[in-house]
């Protein structure tokens, strides 16, 4: 059984407009799943509306979000918060504003483990020095006291793993965790999490823009345009022979290290066209209320 099961995911604006088309993905215990797009796509958005952290100006409209076989539409506020808190985790995408500049580094790891797990504060403690080592930091006694502006963005990002793997959750949600930092340390960060993925067995869901990230990490993929799946695949078969136009136009615009003096390849406007032509029909048919 699917450990993350989103079912006809329906997000819409206060107005009305679409931001998720009737999306629906799963996730297995210990799968890697990828979600790709341009900007604007959706994809984080799913990632937000799985931990219930919507936008104010966004709403739920319609379809389930089952975690661990439990509709999570189903349980009030505190005991949707306490089900994911307990089960699932966010490693968000920029680790200099993801972590409080006023707090030390320590507490902003701990504080989860107290508040939502009832875990007491010695032993929260002692498990996030465990996991500072864990994710290769030297001195973790230091750097459980240290403000995050003494720290790299690189051992930033770190910690925000550390956090994240700190109650052994079964699901992970990656949001972009690698576009603020620089080629070198985004080749760590991704081995880190891969490595700190297997070692767990937590199921992964990676939002990412990057294709050649999602062949270092993940074994299946969700691509998306405007808010409605395209296609859902292995990331095999992606590479080899992509089902739908968009794919195939997205793949080939992405830049082959193997010719670095190529021209680079937009997206040819009549795929676009063609694609939001069927966004179009879909909205066309959600406003008079009927199932696309």
């Amino acid at each position: 059984m699917s450990f993350l099961s989103i079912q006809d995911l329906t997000v819409q604006l206060k107005n009305g407009m679409p931001l998720l088309r009737h999306v629906s993905l799963d996730v297995e215990p210990g799968e890697v799943r990828a979600l790709v797009g341009e900007s604007g796509a959706g994809k984080s958005m799913i990632g937000k509306a799985v931990l219930g952290i919507l936008p104010k100006a966004a709403r739920l409209t319609g379809g389930k979000i089952l975690l661990d076989g439990e509709d999570l539409q189903t349980l009030s506020q505190k005991a949707r918060r306490q089900r994911i808190g307990a089960r699932a985790a966010l490693i968000p995408q920029d680790p200099l504003t993801a972590l409080n500049p006023s707090r030390r580094v320590g507490p902003q790891i701990t504080d989860r483990l107290v508040d939502i797990l009832g875990w007491k504060r010695p032993d929260a403690e002692k498990r996030a020095l465990e996991l500072l080592e864990e994710v290769h930091i030297q001195s973790p006694e230091r750097v459980m006291k240290a403000y995050p502006h003494e720290l790299s963005g690189g051992m930033r990002q770190r910690i925000l793993i550390a956090s994240a793997f700190a109650a052994e959750p079964k699901l992970i949600i990656a949001d972009e965790p690698t576009t603020a930092l620089d080629v070198t340390v985004q080749k760590q960060i991704l081995k880190l999490i891969r490595e700190m993925q297997q070692r767990h067995g937590t199921a992964l869901l990676f939002v990412t823009h990057d294709l050649g990230v999602v062949s270092k990490i993940a074994q299946s993929l969700t691509v998306l345009y405007a808010g409605k799946v395209i296609e859902e695949t292995s990331v095999e078969n992606f590479f080899a022979a992509p089902s739908h136009a968009y794919s195939k136009a997205l793949l080939a615009a992405t830049p082959k290290y193997t010719d670095p003096q190529g021209s680079l390849t937009p997206v040819p406007e009549g795929v676009t066209k063609e694609v939001e032509a069927e966004v179009a029909a879909f909205d066309t048919q959600l406003k008079a209320g009927a199932r696309p």
